[in-house]
């Protein structure tokens, strides 16, 4: 994977950590394994693991979930339900 692909990937998470925010993976107290981003304020997106998801394809939907939160305003909650 060249730099520049590296570099792109995850820049959602990137930029919530470099702003101050917070990114978790891991055991979601009845929730197995799951990841959650929030900034100062609030919680952003909170995923469950699917079945036969892969660490990586999490983090690929984290990124996503946060920059819906950004932009359209949407919070995902999975955990909650």
């Amino acid at each position: 994977m060249s730099r520049e692909t590296k570099s792109a990937r995850f820049k959602n998470i990137d930029a919530l950590v470099k702003s101050g925010g917070e990114v978790t993976i891991g055991r979601i107290g009845q929730v197995r394994c799951g990841a959650t981003a929030a900034d100062e304020d609030q919680s952003l997106a909170m995923l469950a693991r699917q079945p036969e998801e892969s660490l990586e394809e999490l983090l690929d939907r984290l990124d996503r979930a946060i920059v819906k939160a950004w932009d359209e305003g949407e919070y995902i909650d999975e955990i909650n339900r």
